[in-house]
């Protein structure tokens, strides 16, 4: 992100940025509805190619999003107050509390009907009626932001349990944490994604598998192939205690895309997706194993798991590989918030240019 910044390229990156966003928010949308429906069932459901676009969710609309875009939104939302406050004020390190206090606006999102009436004025992503929505939100992020936990930024990375949720490791850890790598290089965004995720779940596994995501998301903004984002990642991870069941599971999907046609059966050997590592490795193989983004976005989704974080993490990737421009336009069109997201994702682009 240093250096001279010429028009054409911050244009690629503001692309990327945007791309990273929306196509989080597609797979999201996606895999939605299908959540926790097995293989068979969305089969007998929607066909033998399983889901094969949008389809409408159990409220009835097509193009709804879960938690994972509304958390992935307010980390977006503190990240953009971190880097104009240290721009601004030369002031650096807050940027957990920040963060904290955005998923804690979000929780607020998660209780009440919509933004306050007749209150102080609603401002940012508090003031959208959409997003007062409760889609699924998984228990280890709730009763982790209620505890109020902001974790030291200066601390090294040690492999060992965190202060809040130390069992946990579910993929609300690393379904929020692509926006770490759209601002910062991966030496940066690896371990700044590790520390937001101990806001709420504190086992090694979670919080280093969201480091990895952020940190392969920064490789793809700075033009790295698919690949070698995940290699150089191993690379970063392998210097952490207690990085290996994370490392295995990127090994593994490494492996399983090199194995020909790419199949759901192929992708649920890898694992469901309720888990941090399990998610990123089948997010990591769909979006290695098919070349298509709108066929690697399905594969995501028609499996028996956590369709709508893996269909996320894919379009993430994807997203940033390829811009907003490789995103299938239709279902860009249709996603519950896009313009919110478009102009969220220009404003952090704007503010890592700055920076």
């Amino acid at each position: 992100m240093n250096g001279p910044w010429t028009t054409a390229s911050a244009a690629v990156h503001r692309a990327r940025v945007r791309g990273c966003l929306l196509g989080g928010a597609v797979g999201d949308a996606l895999g939605y509805p299908v959540e926790f429906s097995s293989l068979d069932r969305i089969r007998s459901t929607h066909g033998r190619h399983g889901v094969t676009g949008l389809v409408p969710g159990a409220h009835g609309a097509t193009g709804l999003v879960s938690d994972d875009t509304q958390m992935s939104l307010f980390t977006v939302e503190a990240l953009i107050q971190a880097r104009a406050r240290e721009r601004e004020k030369g002031i650096g390190g807050a940027w957990p509390v920040l963060l904290r206090q955005a998923y804690e606006r979000w929780l607020e999102t998660q209780s009440k009907p919509g933004p306050e009436q007749g209150g102080a004025p609603t401002g940012g992503l508090l003031g959208e009626l959409w997003l007062y929505a409760r889609r699924a939100p998984g228990n280890a992020c709730l009763s982790g932001i209620a505890q109020m936990y902001a974790p030291d930024p200066w601390l090294e990375l040690d492999g060992k349990p965190g202060q809040v949720n130390p069992d946990s490791k579910g993929c609300g850890t690393v379904m929020r944490s692509a926006p770490f790598g759209l601002v910062n290089p991966a030496d940066a965004a690896f371990p700044m994604a590790a520390r937001g995720a101990q806001i709420t779940h504190g086992h090694p596994t979670g919080y280093y598998a969201a480091g990895a995501l952020a940190a392969i998301v920064a490789h793809l903004v700075a033009g790295e192939s698919l690949e070698g984002a995940v290699l150089r990642t191993l690379r970063l991870l392998a210097r952490h205690p207690g990085h290996q069941e994370t490392t295995t599971a990127l090994e593994q999907a490494l492996d399983l895309a090199s194995e020909g046609m790419p199949t759901a059966e192929k992708l649920e050997t890898l694992g469901a997706g309720w888990v941090a590592e399990e998610a990123l490795a089948l997010a990591v193989y769909c979006a290695l194993a098919e070349p298509g983004v709108e066929r690697a976005l399905l594969l995501s989704v028609n499996h028996s798991g956590d369709s709508d974080s893996t269909g996320s993490l894919c379009g993430n990737l994807l997203g940033a590989l390829h811009g907003d421009v490789g995103l299938p336009h239709e279902w860009v069109r249709q996603i519950e918030g896009r313009a919110v997201i478009a102009a969220l994702a220009d404003d952090l682009a704007a503010e890592s240019v700055r920076g």
